[in-house]
């Protein structure tokens, strides 16, 4: 075998190990790559309610981002029902794999709306909030039960240019109805940054609901003044919720007060996905 001979065989002799090299560690990646995809998480999406804006949702969210979860706030437009749920239904359309749609108080009416046969949306999580059967609102669901006192603590009505009214909550009794168990520093915050529900939205008749194809999720608080315990329990056990927490002692904002426990029932839904 002469020099030119021996060269040309090392030369293949080492492409050849190459080759096979690289064959192992790709069929290796190919091996680990499912795996991997098991560890996506689903989009968190987040819908305030009434009286209250996105900011709402901080101390879940300085939980959920860091877990490596997407997520998404919404600035929910408190103008109607069917106007707020179309606007969430939008946001929804562009947002690529599995979906957790989380609503407090009268978000919880715009997640019940806002699903549009979307078939990424595989969990509802309603934080205090309201899931209307058809027809009915989030006036009515409140007062069904004993307990709510949130109509006295309203200040008089902001008149709008097409004849509807805006709602907002006084200040000075916005801690005691709607933040109890909130620091009054926070409240106050929460109270001068408050935005306005219409009239209108809290008495507009609710569509066809999403939780009766979608599994959901309820927590709540025991001493919620703005809807009564008792009308989430009731709403709760109508959805046949996978799961719910009453936090004991906790007021209508449970998702500032008890960040933790909110953020725990929201990663059971998104675990079951």
């Amino acid at each position: 075998m002469n020099q030119f001979t021996l060269k040309n065989g090392i030369r293949l002799l080492l492409l050849v190990t190459l080759f096979l090299g690289t064959t192992i560690i790709t069929s290796l990646g190919a091996t680990m790559n499912p795996a991997s995809a098991q560890d996506i998480k689903p989009t968190i999406v987040l819908v305030h309610g009434a009286f209250a804006e996105s900011s709402s949702w901080n101390g879940v969210l300085s939980q959920l981002i860091p877990k490596g979860y997407p997520t998404v706030a919404v600035a929910n437009p408190l103008r109607g029902v069917q106007s707020d749920a179309d606007y969430v239904a939008s946001v929804l359309k562009g947002i690529e794999g599995a979906i957790v749609l989380v609503g407090h108080s009268y978000g919880g009416a715009v997640i019940t709306n806002a699903v549009n046969d979307n078939s990424n949306v595989k969990a509802l999580v309603y934080v205090a909030g309201f899931a209307p059967d058809t027809g009915e609102t989030a006036a009515e669901l409140s007062g069904r039960y004993p307990g709510g006192t949130l109509g006295p603590t309203l200040a008089p009505p902001v008149e709008l240019p097409d004849g509807g009214k805006d709602l907002y909550i006084q200040q000075d009794k916005f801690h005691a109805q709607f933040a109890a168990d909130v620091p009054a520093s926070e409240a106050q915050l929460m109270a001068s940054t408050q935005r306005p529900v219409t009239e209108a939205a809290l008495n507009e008749a609710s569509g066809a609901p999403a939780w009766k194809s979608i599994p959901s999720w309820f927590i709540y608080g025991d001493r919620d003044l703005n809807i009564p315990a008792a009308a989430q329990a009731f709403m709760a056990n109508r959805t046949n919720s996978k799961e719910t927490v009453a936090v004991s002692g906790a007021s209508h904002v449970v998702m500032v007060s008890h960040p933790d426990a909110v953020t725990e029932i929201i990663e059971h839904a998104a675990i079951a996905q």
